[in-house]
């Protein structure tokens, strides 16, 4: 009997590169699907992590769904229809055991702290530069039938190593609320805010963030008047800090302002830097008239930090946000595959080419008491 899935890879390094920026959390809620593999990780519904292993990752992806006749043990029903209907196989898997295994060859990454938003980031640097995954292995993925591991079996040099990690149905009451099984909602129709930049400039500036230790992230956009962009830390033990993206009327020239506000009310010191002739490819601000002309909403720093992997991997950042405050931030990954195309669309999910795309949700803080207890200030999307 032919396996529900499988499908071979040329290039693990790719798989593991994608995989590493949603690894924040130890489990991951996956789907298959006939155009490809998703990956989705969440932390207490405040924040989600997806990836997509677009089937043009691999070359070759074979998908056999069962129906759910099939499933039922293939009894008689009266509705046919419902018994044809093809059901994509779900479950819940140890994502950190498949990061172990796609670099079971290479180096394992150093024990980095994880509050270090800086050595998270250098760590998926070497990904790229150095043997922590070494190019050119080849990586096949099997799911024989619904119930069944999954098998992961690496070759290299004439080495063949085969790993099968146990699958978990999502609605396991040992994993509570599964992994992924509810997506975060963005209100594709509400798009208050959409900012599509270099990720490097995005990581700089969370960087230059992180280093007063903040727990409350706060991102101002206007269309109107300064700052037009503006990232601002506070509530960590040092002092509250801001930095900002000034356009030129012209459109010709972009700044990168940071500002440090000294916790003590001493006097504001800034420094001007700059990086690029453009910040913004696309700066869209349209907030409705409650809010007046600017966007303005809160975050845990600390959720944001979870994403200084992708930060770092990515090429270009499209951040947006709608009317309920929810942040997307969906990054684009250039794999490198020589004689592959840089394209694709920053406003869909899966891959163009040898591009592919990470996008992490966050639920807003909700009161002005930032400094307050964090798990009652933040919604929870059930």
């Amino acid at each position: 009997m032919d396996p529900i899935f499988s499908a071979v890879s040329n290039n693990a390094n790719h798989l593991y590169t994608l995989l590493r920026c949603i690894g924040f959390a130890s489990k991951a809620f996956i789907q298959i699907t006939p155009d490809g593999i998703r990956f989705s990780v969440e932390e207490n519904r405040v924040m989600q992590g997806l990836a997509f292993l677009d089937k043009a990752l691999f070359t070759t992806y074979t998908f056999n769904p069962s129906t759910e006749q099939e499933c039922n043990g293939g009894g008689e029903g009266n509705d046919l229809e419902e018994q044809d209907h093809i059901v994509y196989p779900q479950f819940l898997i140890s994502l950190s055991a498949l990061l172990e295994t796609l670099q079971i060859f290479g180096i394992g990454d150093a024990n980095l702290p994880s509050s270090s938003f800086s050595n998270q980031a250098s760590s998926v640097a070497g990904a790229f530069t150095s043997p922590a995954v070494l190019l050119g292995r080849s990586c096949t993925l099997r799911y024989n039938n619904i119930g069944s591991p999954l098998s992961i079996t690496l070759s290299e040099s004439g080495i063949t190593t085969t790993c099968e990690l146990t699958t978990y149905e999502p609605d396991d009451p040992s994993f509570g609320s599964a992994a992924g099984e509810l997506d975060i909602p963005l209100q594709r129709d509400a798009i208050i805010m959409k900012i599509i930049m270099r990720s490097a400039w995005l990581h700089n500036a969370i960087t230059e963030l992180d280093g007063t230790n903040p727990t409350v992230l706060s991102i101002s956009a206007s269309s109107k008047k300064e700052p037009f962009f503006a990232l601002s830390g506070s509530g960590g033990p040092f002092s509250e800090s801001t930095v900002e993206f000034s356009m030129d009327k012209n459109n010709t020239d972009s700044d990168f302002n940071h500002k440090s506000l000294a916790g003590d009310g001493g006097p504001l010191s800034s420094k001007r830097t700059k990086l690029a002739p453009t910040v913004t490819e696309t700066f869209q601000v349209n907030p409705p008239s409650s809010m007046g002309s600017r966007v303005k909403e809160n975050y845990r720093f600390a959720l944001i930090r979870k994403a200084a992997r992708a930060m770092a991997a990515a090429t270009k950042v499209s951040i947006r946000g709608d009317i309920q405050g929810v942040l997307s931030m969906q990054f684009m990954v250039e794999l490198g595959d020589s004689g592959g195309t840089a394209g694709g669309s920053l406003s869909s999910e899966g891959s163009a080419g040898n591009v592919s795309f990470v996008d992490f949700r966050f639920v807003p803080l909700i009161g002005d008491d930032e400094e307050g207890d964090e798990d009652n200030e933040m919604e929870s999307f059930e």
